[in-house]
């Protein structure tokens, strides 16, 4: 018999240490991470002027890219995203969310990687943060745009810049938090 904690650390029932797959434990670390995107960006849903919602999701779509690998942070991302815009009736949004919001993890991931070692993991993960905010901030302005027109479409762009600010000092703050409690590497 096997027994799995919390921490991905399998043992049998004689305490000994069993290993599990490697690929298995990206797969479920994906699922999870996507989950709390999903409830991050769903529990706090405020409208914003041209048909969007301003949510809490960018903290945990941050923590994608800074703790999964590149491709199973994008899909952890973009699935919890845009299965929030289908569940919460903005349906015309969800691809473009999906592209988006994996998209900034991965900006993220990559800002960190290039950067941790030179800069630091903190400034590479500030650094990170804001260019994938930008991201998100100018990709919702080209969707947006073609949707409602270009011009309609800059009225947007505060409200989302606010919640890309939220996004980057709760992601910082978490991340802080993960690596403290020797969290943030138990997911690649």
């Amino acid at each position: 018999m096997v027994r799995y904690s919390i921490y991905y650390k399998a043992t049998n029932v004689k305490g000994e240490n069993v290993n599990m797959h490697s690929k298995t434990k990206k797969i479920v670390g994906a699922a999870i991470i996507a989950a709390l995107v999903y409830i991050a960006t769903s529990v706090i849903i405020i409208p914003s002027p041209l048909k969007g919602y301003l949510n809490l999701g960018d903290c945990v779509v941050l923590l994608a890219g800074w703790m999964l690998a590149p491709g199973y942070g994008f899909l952890a991302a973009g699935l919890g995203s845009a299965l929030a815009d289908l569940f919460a009736g903005y349906v015309t949004y969800a691809p473009a969310t999906f592209i988006i919001k994996g998209a900034m993890a991965i900006v993220a991931f990559a800002c960190f990687k290039l950067m941790g070692n030179k800069l630091g993991k903190l400034p590479a993960q500030i650094i990170g943060a804001v260019l994938a905010e930008l991201l998100m901030v100018t990709g919702y302005l080209v969707f947006e745009g073609f949707l409602y027109g270009f011009v309609p479409s800059l009225v947007n762009v505060p409200a989302n810049a606010v919640q890309g600010a939220a996004g980057i000092v709760i992601g910082v703050v978490l991340i802080k938090v993960f690596e403290k409690a020797k969290l943030s590497n138990i997911l690649r």
